[in-house]
């Protein structure tokens, strides 16, 4: 019996075969996607998994069942129709394909891949628009420097402790994806609800455009891991989150780079500078994508200001100098922020100045 892999399928279909060294990818879903815009690709392809699916209507399944969509056929006929269309294509040197062994594994146990950023961002926004800041998170964030204003426009709140099926369900009602938005998952019931983290504040977490992107929860009461991505990975149909970057400000000419978007977001309220963040030194996965894009918009120099044990922290200093590597081979102007070591972040340097001004 001949063993067909996913990559057989796509290449009898004629569907877009993915970039060299990935195991999976998006192309237009024939279910929910506008074929007249070429930018919207919800259909998630695993090659390695041998199945689809689409976090926006939820199609799905193994590489049979997507044959059998496209050509509207029974499923039970794919398998000769595949060896009939096989044998037409055997490549004139007779030398046999390599085939990737089907993996048996139900559909509904696989990760949702995740949406793109314009249905997050609106289901992130109505999600905010439901919950509320404690009166003690919103003295925290004044003595941050933010008022009251720039706190509602940041839409900085507090993590939900409880109805976040409720919720989750109202979100759905009112036509908001959940799948494939990090935080969401299915309860073993069925239902949809939203991960249950330690209390804390939750920072949306922007793109060039001001689209949330993702969350991070600031955690009360402890000191390691202080910040955390709200993920939902080893949830039922839930969804990892990525490292995003967090642009605070307008895209401009020369920006500040620091640690932490709720790091950027203070310096930029304090100084009006445009600051840009990554999660950590030592996580900078989707920063050159972001530095690629903000050159096309302008970007020319570059400011580093991250933590003050970077002058003692030899992984901190590892992760600084490949950071330094990048924006050289980047062809970057850029240079680096010192302060007063006794004050740990550049925020921390200039509120405590602004507030010695006032004193």
């Amino acid at each position: 019996m001949e063993i067909y892999s996913m990559l057989d399928i796509i290449g009898i279909l004629g569907l877009p075969f993915p970039k060299h060294g990935e195991s999976s990818y998006y192309i237009q879903c024939p279910c929910c996607d506008d074929p007249r815009d070429a930018r919207s690709k919800h259909l998630n392809i695993n090659l390695r998994k041998n199945v689809y699916r689409c976090p926006r209507c939820g199609l799905s399944g193994g590489m049979f069942d997507l044959y059998a969509y496209y050509e509207n056929i029974p499923r039970k006929n794919v398998y000769n129709e595949i060896r009939k269309k096989m044998g037409k294509l055997q490549e004139p040197s007779g030398t046999p394909k390599k085939a990737i062994p089907i993996v048996s594994q139900p559909v509904e146990e696989i990760e949702n891949p995740i949406i793109d950023v314009e249905s997050r961002h609106a289901t992130y926004s109505a999600l905010l628009s439901k919950l509320n800041l404690s009166s003690d998170h919103r003295e925290n964030l004044r003595n941050r420097g933010f008022t009251d204003k720039e706190i509602e426009k940041l839409e900085y709140k507090t993590t939900p402790v409880m109805g976040m099926s409720s919720i989750a369900k109202q979100l759905r009602s009112e036509g908001y994806y959940l799948e494939g938005v990090p935080g969401f998952f299915r309860k073993d019931d069925g239902e949809w609800t939203f991960i249950n983290e330690k209390r804390g504040i939750l920072i949306p977490v922007r793109d060039y455009k001001g689209q949330i992107q993702g969350l991070q929860i600031r955690r009360d009461n402890t000191e390691k891991r202080k910040f955390r991505w709200v993920s939902s990975s080893d949830m039922k149909d839930g969804c990892k989150a990525e490292g995003w970057t967090h642009l605070a400000g307008p895209i401009s000419e020369k920006i500040i780079l620091t640690e932490g978007p709720m790091k950027a977001d203070v310096i930029h309220t304090l100084t009006g500078i445009t600051v840009l963040a990554v999660p950590g030194v030592n996580t900078l996965t989707q920063l050159k994508l972001t530095l690629e894009i903000l050159r096309k918009e302008g970007l020319k120099n570059v400011k580093t200001a991250f933590d003050m044990d970077l002058l003692t922290n030899y992984h901190v200093q590892n992760g600084f100098n490949n950071l330094l590597q990048l924006l050289d081979d980047m062809n970057f102007k850029f240079g680096t922020y010192i302060w007063d070591p006794r004050y740990k972040g550049l925020d921390d340097y200039i509120w405590e100045s602004l507030m010695n001004k006032k004193r």
